[in-house]
């Protein structure tokens, strides 16, 4: 099998370039009721005036009809494979709320949920701020400290969520998730998919048990669901690979994850998308390679709620032009997957992609959105050709071949 990274790798040829990778969670999207997109429907002057300089396409992040999680439809913009490299959620919460995780951790992402009965009825619990999920972490904390020979310990994380970690020898992370994924559905506990994780299995059902116990008093966040249990990965660095200097500018835990598993330096955002962008200026000098994470556009497809996606579009557009006066080499606006509101979740649908550079087939296009990228003069490529295409853009690729 052909090493991607490694041919790629080979004929890099470091220069001065700048590379903005601008990753709008979730932001393909199908036409509502209406016959639009959040991204036909929104205002944005500024992502259409880029369209006319720039090339457009589309990107399938996995696989033709796979619906793929964050972890995978990331991995992919960064140039990894994501059927190579199959990532747990759990390791990218963690990593990106600074949990330390050794060899003999095991570690997954929690969703506080609302139980009634066995019966799940609210997945996100009400969506909780973080200060009311970690008074809630604490009281677990409190009283969940073993189970057997294995150390249990919770993180508070952003709003509804939280990771946990289990450390014991024997531990590993070949489990199903212990969430049904939908609500109105009965716990699910999880179910070990090879011998060597039975210790696992059996350990997370016992855990379920205990928070059902703990938090049965609760109003909402009476239940816990656990997915993407995971070790840590031995993965190539991003740095070395592409021969960047990478700079990661997110808010949330797991996209600064996902960051620091491929070697990329996370550095302090703010919480506002001016924030962010402020921050890559701020930083400008300092790094030639910026991954910048929008969150909403996906929290908001995820909600079906199609007027917020698209004031969060309009939000993007209002401060593109802080990175446009930073006069980037390569400024590549696309998202990870797409999260139609009319499915409230992600969908296999074809994701936007715009590369602009100096050295575009410009004037193909005049609007940035599903169906002009559709018509766009990259195609439909795979996430993983990204990166190679940011470097060809940005003059650090040299010719394959005599």
């Amino acid at each position: 099998m052909i090493d991607r990274q490694k041919v790629i790798s080979e004929l890099i040829s470091p220069n001065t370039s700048k590379i903005v990778l601008l990753v709008m969670d979730g932001i393909g999207d199908i036409p509502n009721e209406e016959g639009l997109t959040p991204l036909q429907k929104a205002n944005t002057p500024n992502l259409d005036a880029l369209a006319k300089k720039s090339d457009l396409g589309q990107t399938i992040p996995v696989l033709p009809g796979i619906t793929p999680g964050s972890g995978p439809g990331h991995l992919g913009l960064f140039g990894y494979d994501p059927l190579k490299y199959q990532i747990g959620r759990g390791i990218l919460e963690a990593l990106g709320i600074n949990v330390e995780v050794g060899e003999n951790d095991l570690v997954a992402r929690g969703n506080f949920a609302t139980i009634d009965g066995d019966i799940i009825v609210d997945r996100r619990a009400g969506r909780p701020s973080s200060e009311e999920s970690a008074k809630v972490v604490e009281i677990l904390n409190e009283n969940i400290k073993e189970i057997e020979d294995v150390k249990i310990t919770f993180y508070p994380g952003k709003e509804h969520r939280f990771v946990v970690k289990l450390t014991g020898e024997g531990l590993m992370d070949k489990l199903e998730d212990a969430d049904p994924q939908k609500e109105g559905k009965p716990i699910k506990y999880t179910k070990a998919l090879d011998e060597s994780s039975k210790k696992s299995e059996r350990i997370v059902n016992i855990l379920l048990d205990k928070i059902k116990e703990v938090l049965k008093d609760q109003p909402k966040m009476n239940f816990a669901l656990l997915r993407g249990f995971s070790k840590h990965p031995d993965m190539p660095k991003f740095g070395d690979v592409f021969k960047l200097k990478p700079a990661a500018v997110a808010v949330y835990p797991m996209y600064k994850g996902l960051a620091k598993l491929v070697g990329m330096e996370v550095v302090e955002a703010g919480q506002t998308i001016e924030d962010e962008f402020n921050t890559v200026k701020k930083l400008w000098n300092e790094y030639d390679f910026f991954y910048v994470h929008i969150k909403k556009t996906d929290s908001y497809g995820e909600d079906g709620n199609f007027d917020s996606k698209v004031k969060v579009i309009e939000e993007v557009d209002k401060f593109l032009p802080i990175l446009l006066e930073l006069n980037p080499d390569v400024l590549i606006v696309t998202g990870d997957h797409s999260t139609p509101c009319v499915m409230k979740g992600h969908s296999f649908h074809p994701v936007p992609l715009m590369i602009y550079a100096k050295n575009t087939r410009r004037g193909l296009s005049k609007l940035f959105n599903e169906f002009e990228c559709a018509r766009g003069s990259l195609g439909t490529i795979h996430a993983v050709d990204v990166m190679p295409l940011a470097l060809a853009y940005a003059g650090r690729l040299e010719k394959y071949g005599a």
